[in-house]
């Protein structure tokens, strides 16, 4: 499904990612992980176009992303989460999801200013697929709060619920266990899975733990100051000599 080949990007002239490639097929979930700086969350700015690499090549369901803009991205069935959370915080958490809806939404200003029927039902079904979402992630009893007022565990489950309103077919979630505690975290790993299961999504993903990318990932790509130097089942990984390096270095360190 995700095809990318021998990316390459420098910052400032640091090397951000090196030659790196990964595939992910259809239904699999895939984690990238790495210490900090390794050019993970580098990787999902470059599938959704938030950023151009160098050199390299990334396709999507044979599509080259390298020459589409986010929107375009977004609308052939890709959608993300990021690392440090971004809700519309002034917004409702139902609004907030409908704004992931609008991906999909074929009437354009101009229709919607007019009130036409089309609209309306239109209008009338994003607001059913949201307060649904909602439901899923358990946020329903908070479809009319403002989304600040929510604590991080919420506000990550309310930008998952933005990101499935968009009804991509590859997922990207960029450190979702990030700041939740173990009964959230635990709850989280079912879901990724579940929405693997139930909805046929394919999903990559970046984490720092451990215990979520050992539970729920296919496979394991390990990166290190912008290389690939492991990739296999998570079980391998786990006891590679050059992961357990990157992770702890040398014992003559």
């Amino acid at each position: 499904m995700l095809r990318v080949e021998d990316l390459s990007i420098s910052f400032g002239g640091l090397a951000a990612l090196s030659g790196f490639s990964v595939e992910v097929a259809a239904r699999e979930i895939v984690a990238l992980i790495g210490p900090n700086g390794a050019g993970k969350s580098t990787v999902f700015n470059i599938v959704t176009g938030l950023e151009r690499p160098a050199s390299g090549r990334v396709t999507f369901l044979g599509r080259d992303l390298l020459a589409m803009g986010p929107h375009a991205i977004a609308r052939c069935g890709i959608a993300r989460t990021f690392q440090n959370t971004e809700v519309f915080r002034q917004l409702t958490v139902l609004d907030n999801v409908l704004i992931g809806c609008h991906a999909h939404l074929r009437a354009g200003a101009l229709r919607g200013a007019l009130g036409l029927p089309a609209v309306l039902r239109e209008e009338g079904a994003a607001r059913a697929t949201a307060r649904a979402l909602l439901a899923r992630l358990g946020l329903e009893g908070q479809a009319g709060v403002e989304a600040r007022s929510l604590p991080l565990g919420l506000q990550k489950r309310l930008e998952l619920a933005r990101a499935l309103a968009a009804e991509p077919r590859l997922l990207l979630l960029d450190e979702p266990a990030g700041g939740l505690n173990p009964t959230e975290t635990q709850a989280l790993m079912g879901l990724i899975v579940r929405l693997r299961d139930e909805r046929g999504l394919t999903i990559l993903l970046v984490e720092h733990d451990m215990e979520l990318v050992m539970g729920v990932s296919d496979r394991v790509a390990v990166l290190n100051y912008g290389r690939k130097i492991a990739e296999g089942q998570p079980r391998a990984i786990a006891v590679e000599p050059a992961v357990v390096e990157a992770y702890l270095g040398r014992e003559d360190d």
